[in-house]
């Protein structure tokens, strides 16, 4: 076709409708790739989404699950305190009944004079060995004096052959006795009165029971798992 020449209506027509549906063409490729890609970066959105809240609900279990499991070991670990100190009370209650039977046995020993000298004797010789004193006085109960009387010969000549001392001289303060409830004994008191050594049955059974503690808790109860030395 010249170029000189001009289109017809026609012709006119045509090329507008081809250019229309090449810019609709144009346009329906446009939109399908806008929804395309929309498509995509909500799917990227919609995962991340599900992922956060996949992650925050996971440690919101995780965290209710580490605080069950500790409420479950400070429950446990508390019945298993109440139960060991329940154990001690009833071990200690077992021993301050024995102790006290055995101060309640201690105001029996004097029933039987004979033994009860012999006993008499041993705790004056302790005393003078302690003070290594010429000149001893003895507190003792006022019922006990004719006994002691005759326990103290004896015991200034054990001490005298154990030592060099000669002329010991031990005599009963009889302003001073021990109380009437006192299961017995003696005090022995130097020369100064200054020192004395407490040699009364319920200061023995005292000390007896302070030192001899651990082997009467081990005979009681058996040796303790959580002890590593014995004292």
């Amino acid at each position: 076709m010249p170029a000189n020449q001009a289109l017809s209506d026609d012709q006119v027509a045509g090329e507008l409708q081809k250019m229309v549906e090449f810019i609709k063409k144009e346009a329906d490729e446009k939109a399908k790739e806008i929804e395309l890609k929309a498509n995509e970066e909500y799917e990227i959105d919609k995962a991340t989404v599900v992922r956060s809240e996949t992650a925050s609900i996971d440690h919101l279990y995780e965290r209710k699950y580490k605080q069950s499991e500790l409420s479950q070991q400070i429950a446990k670990s508390t019945i298993a305190n109440q139960i060991r100190l329940k154990v001690l009370r009833a071990k200690e209650d077992a021993l301050s009944e024995i102790l006290e039977e055995a101060a309640q046995k201690l105001k029996t020993v004097a029933n039987d004079k004979a033994k009860y000298e012999t006993v008499l004797d041993g705790l004056i010789q302790e005393g003078l060995f302690a003070l290594m004193d010429d000149k001893i006085s003895l507190r003792v109960r006022e019922a006990d004096v004719g006994l002691v009387e005759k326990a103290i010969p004896s015991a200034i000549k054990a001490f005298e052959e154990k030592t060099s001392h000669t002329g010991t001289q031990v005599s009963i303060d009889k302003d001073n006795f021990l109380p009437k409830d006192s299961a017995g004994g003696v005090i022995i008191v130097n020369s100064t009165g200054k020192i004395d050594v407490d040699n009364t049955l319920e200061e023995r059974l005292k000390l007896l029971s302070e030192t001899s503690l651990p082997q009467i808790r081990l005979a009681l109860f058996g040796a303790s798992a959580s002890r590593k030395h014995f004292d």
